[in-house]
């Protein structure tokens, strides 16, 4: 079993947008939701909270899920902890016992108790192996498979589009220049190698390791893949009248959300890639209507006081009897 920090369990991780959360997925007693972004259990403590209800927690990384066994203590079989993908949320509510849900919520931020970690690789604060895996028991390849093994070009392309970063290229080209000395295994090592290729103006308060770590993570844990996969898969888990509700940090992440509320709500066109045609199907009402076309943001207080959730949005839909097979 993996250590985890004392002080990582002493302080967990802040979930973002709490009060919002709870006001868009409703929770109401009887009901049944799914965390697939189960975390430190923020959002299920507070869902479990609020109503007479039962939540299943969805988590990939297994560190998160023996913490977890902590709050089973509290709430009993109210709380079902399941070691998984959340684009796994079909198969895993169906092995729970509830293959139909009333909500589905997602919090896209990567955790403060990985990051907290230094043996997990998150981070460019602490020193440790190059890895950024959420599930380390599989065989996905870890961040330094791919600064080491990856092209120039591949990795300069990732550094850009998931990073945002001008400066990909300069990057791209020291990594493979430094790797020809010696592999690049420690988030130190990296971490040096991009402050190195980028300029840092004055007053500059943002590490210039943020958004290469940023894009390695993305990639490592198929995230945007894994993203369009549990949106695709909220059409068959959830119940009409069940909420998907979707917190995401990132404008790409927040796109492919949004982009697929608003197709599946009827307000633009749909592509066969969410939902392929079906012969059965009721295509005559949208997959679901949403309360708002406009992103939910926190509060001017939360954005002071917890600095994840600055660049945070939450979009919410409800799922309506369209679009079912």
């Amino acid at each position: 079993m993996m250590a985890v920090r004392k002080e990582t369990a002493e302080k967990p991780h802040i979930s973002v947008m709490l009060n919002e959360v709870l006001a868009t997925l409703k929770p109401a007693a009887g009901e049944v939701y799914a965390d697939g972004t189960f975390g430190a259990g923020g959002y299920s403590r507070a869902i479990l909270d609020t109503a007479d209800c039962k939540v299943i927690g969805i988590d990939r990384d297994k560190s998160a899920l023996w913490l977890g066994e902590d709050l089973k203590k509290v709430y009993g079989d109210r709380l079902i902890l399941k070691h998984g993908r959340f684009s796994e949320v079909a198969d895993l509510a169906t092995d729970a016992g509830y293959p139909q849900l009333d909500g589905f919520v997602l919090d896209l931020g990567v955790s403060s108790m990985q990051i907290d970690q230094a043996e997990r690789g998150f981070s460019f604060r602490f020193d440790g192996p190059l890895d950024m895996r959420m599930n380390q028991d599989g065989d996905e390849p870890s961040a330094a498979d791919i600064i080491n093994k990856w092209s120039e070009e591949d990795i300069a392309h990732i550094i850009w589009k998931y990073g945002d970063e001008r400066h990909s290229r300069r990057i791209a080209r020291r990594i493979v220049e430094a790797r020809k000395e010696n592999p690049i295994t420690r988030t130190s090592e990296l971490a040096n190698i991009v402050r190195a290729s980028v300029p840092r103006s004055h007053g500059d308060k943002i590490d210039p390791s943020t958004r290469t770590f940023q894009a390695l993570r993305i990639v490592v844990n198929a995230e945007m893949e894994e993203l369009e996969n549990a949106l695709t898969a909220s059409l068959s888990v959830l119940k009409p009248g069940g909420r998907l509700v979707v917190v995401s940090f990132h404008s790409l992440e927040d796109r492919i959300v949004k982009n697929f509320m608003q197709e599946q709500a009827g307000m633009l066109a749909r592509s066969s890639r969410h939902m392929p045609d079906h012969p059965s199907r009721d295509d005559s009402v949208p997959a679901f209507t949403l309360p708002s076309r406009k992103a939910i943001f926190p509060t001017d207080q939360e954005a002071e006081t917890n600095p994840r959730a600055r660049s945070a949005r939450l979009r919410v839909a409800v799922r309506t009897e369209g679009g079912r097979g």
